[in-house]
């Protein structure tokens, strides 16, 4: 008979040291969305933090991307606080910050042929991480990344009086085209394409893309990115974290047995402080990449509970 082990799951005192390290530690911004999901919280709080992130033509820069220091707007940088703006289920477009984003996004700048462009200029100017220098090929490469988050987000919104919902509708035609042919997707084009999916869901657009296809060949990409050996997940590689954050998830469905080996690995990684390392570092700017490196600590502290949270593993 087949020995059962019982589940590992995040205990009490584990729990406190990784909130006491938050307190300590985390940015402003971090810290009210760890009060948000785990200290019955609010939005409030969250969205005035972000707010000092977001500059007068509506984007967003100001490091809210650790690894990118440039103050200055970028679409992928305000495609991370839009990523706060799911977090809180804010999809009104009239309210302010969502409103200047949204403008911020149809203003044409930084657009090219797949949508909204990975790095932009300025980038080069300022501390960051090698990934961000700019680089017409990097964006080449990097294709939908950027776009597929954002044109979920505006589908979601409903924009429909203005010309930045028909630019939305236009770009995730070509992206369906490109995914569903037989070409190859970076693996952040896939995570990008993952979040589409789930907004077109919930805005109701079943009709309006093949979603049923879309579901097929979007589990079959998730499925081959997913490295399936832990032993390489201490350097960068995509987790079953990337893609499934539930049970309800579409890529769940046959990734159980290596998502509950993350949440072993999850619960037998952390530091002597109680957080997690990231698995990168920056080649230049070492001064600036230590205080990036405290910051990510504090965004995958949440991330990581959440994951445990949502699986069980960890009973607040």
């Amino acid at each position: 008979m087949k020995e059962v082990y019982p589940v590992r799951i995040l205990e009490p005192d584990e729990y406190k040291q990784i909130r006491t390290w938050m307190y300590r530690n985390a940015r402003p911004l971090e810290l009210a969305r760890w009060q948000y999901h785990f200290e019955n919280g609010n939005a409030k709080p969250v969205l005035e933090t972000l707010a000092h992130f977001q500059n007068e033509d509506g984007g967003f820069g100001n490091a809210l991307e650790p690894d990118l220091w440039n103050p200055a707007s970028s679409p992928y940088v305000t495609e991370m606080a839009i990523d706060v703006f799911r977090e809180l289920d804010l999809y009104d477009p009239s309210h302010p910050m969502v409103k200047k984003a949204l403008e911020f996004l149809d203003s044409g700048a930084y657009f090219g042929e797949t949508g909204w462009l990975f790095t932009i200029p300025s980038n080069s100017d300022h501390p960051h991480a090698p990934w961000w220098t700019y680089s017409e090929e990097t964006n080449r490469q990097n294709g939908y990344h950027t776009t597929g988050g954002l044109t979920g987000y505006i589908l979601r919104c409903d924009v429909a009086a203005g010309g930045l919902y028909h630019k939305a509708l236009s770009v995730a035609d070509g992206m369906m085209d490109k995914l569903l042919s037989d070409g190859t997707l970076d693996i952040h084009e896939v995570r990008a394409c993952g979040t589409f999916l789930n907004d077109v869901i919930k805005a109701g657009l079943e009709n309006r893309f093949d979603v049923a296809t879309l579901r097929t060949r979007l589990c079959a990409l998730v499925n081959a990115s997913i490295e399936r050996d832990p032993a390489k997940w201490p350097f960068y590689s995509m987790r079953p974290t990337q893609f499934i954050d539930s049970k309800k998830n579409p890529f769940y469905p046959g990734n159980e047995a290596i998502v509950e080996t993350e949440m072993d690995v999850l619960l037998s990684s952390r530091n002597q402080e109680g957080v997690w390392n990231i698995t990168w570092k920056w080649e230049e700017y070492p001064r600036e990449f230590a205080i990036s490196e405290r910051w990510w600590q504090g965004y995958w502290a949440i991330r990581n509970l959440l994951f445990l949270r949502q699986f069980g593993r960890f009973a607040q």
